[in-house]
């Protein structure tokens, strides 16, 4: 082996984290490195699972325990005997807290108090052609549902200047696409000297960084896409025409007991509006079925707005209660309640996601592939596979002109152009 075994949990910010701890743990053989999620309760049991599996098959490594379940709750991992320490989302970034010895078993520090963001915000990446570089982290709102600001602290973002230097570098080692990412990405900017806003840095990156060939956004939330954010969004060819919102649900009382700052109409409105200017745009979706209080109705709110908001790539989470938010302590459905709207839900998304890539053959897309068997996505982060016997010479992190010339499950696939 080479350096340390790293086992990503939950989202792209993890994954991104992960590839940092890689590049710190470069020497370190013997460890395990688990970076765990704590967005749901199921995602905790997942942790817990990944370790002990992780564990049982190199009982002879060290295992630490990272991330945002550890940051929140870290006594029960340094419980588990499976476990040598846990670390917070701080200590994380520390190449001294790896190194075996007689530290203590848990270090874990108050990330409410952190304020500024350090070097290591821009050294994440992933995969051979796409490169993930963090703007921002933690997040200012507290969501009925959501334990996140808990583990990453509150918003602080990268100034602009390092962002750059970050994405030249990046693009110089190769990387034909860079994905913005962060705990909540459009609040990027307030606590920076001159309060700059999101528009403003990708605008920023593109002036400064001409060698770039794509820019992509991870989630945003609808209601700050400002007038500047917009026109971007919709008039820059190097900006991938695909957005990732995090909507959660489609009916007003549901989202105002979550505590979101967007409602109904306004969703509906934004996508019309970005779609009237640039209709290639493919809009995915964050949705969570059964919140507590949820009644039938409420229900078909959200389901209706799979289709109100042409979301062709739905993220459907059922509700699980949450220790220690407020959500927690409202009257929940019932579990199977739940599970049979998720159900709902992802057949709906799943109807709109066929029928998308479906109105897709027959059209033209630059595909970045990602993958030795040609396959990748496109602008619209539609899934494309080259053809076997048009992928010869396609390498990671090539981009190829592709005619799309069918569907395979939910596959594209192409031919050179």
């Amino acid at each position: 082996m080479s350096g340390a075994e790293i086992i990503t949990m939950g989202c792209r910010l993890n994954a991104a984290d992960s590839e940092t701890m890689r590049l710190l743990t470069a020497d370190a053989d013997d460890l395990i490195i688990v970076n765990s999620c704590a967005v749901t309760n199921e995602a905790v049991r997942q942790t817990r699972q990944a370790i002990r599996k992780a564990k049982k098959g190199r009982p002879e490594a060290r295992v630490i325990v990272t991330g945002c379940a550890a940051q929140i709750d870290p006594e029960p991992f340094a419980a588990m005997p499976e476990v040598a320490r846990v670390l917070g989302n701080l200590e994380k970034f520390d190449p001294a807290a790896f190194r075996a010895g007689d530290e203590a078993r848990v270090r874990v520090s108050d990330i409410m108090a952190v304020r500024e963001t350090a070097p290591h915000l821009l050294t994440g990446f992933a995969e051979r052609a796409r490169a993930f570089v963090e703007v921002q982290n933690g997040c200012d709102h507290r969501c009925t549902f959501c334990i996140i600001p808990y583990g990453r602290g509150n918003s602080r973002s990268v100034p602009a200047g390092l962002v750059v230097d970050r994405i030249k570098a990046l693009v110089d080692e190769g990387f034909a696409e860079i994905v913005l990412t962060g705990v909540d990405v459009t609040s990027y900017g307030p606590d920076l000297p001159g309060s700059p806003t999101l528009g403003q840095l990708v605008e920023r990156i593109l002036r400064h960084v001409p060698a770039l060939p794509r820019l992509r956004l991870s989630s945003l939330d609808s209601v700050e896409i400002d007038d500047r954010l917009f026109d971007i969004i919709t008039g820059e060819p190097r900006l991938m025409p695909h957005l990732h919102l995090s909507l959660q649900a489609g009916d007003d009382m549901i989202l105002k007991r979550m505590k979101r700052r967007h409602d109904r109409r306004q969703a509906i409105d934004t996508v019309a509006r970005l779609k009237a200017r640039r209709p290639e745009i493919a809009i995915g979706a964050d949705l969570i079925a059964g919140f507590p209080t949820e009644d039938e109705a409420m229900a078909e709110n959200s389901l209706k707005l799979i289709d109100e908001c042409d979301i062709v790539m739905g993220h459907i989470f059922p509700f699980s209660p949450r220790a220690g938010t407020p959500a927690a302590r409202m009257p929940l459905v019932p579990p199977a309640t739940v599970k049979q709207r998720a159900r709902r839900l992802r057949e709906a998304s799943s109807r709109r996601k066929t029928a998308w890539l479906q109105s897709l053959v027959g059209t033209r897309e630059k595909l970045l592939v990602e993958r030795d068997d040609g396959s990748g996505h496109g602008e619209s982060f539609a899934p494309i596979r080259l053809r076997p016997d048009a992928s010869a010479g396609a390498a990671a992190g090539a981009l190829v002109e592709t005619r799309l010339t069918g569907l395979e499950g939910d596959m594209l696939i192409g031919e050179r152009v």
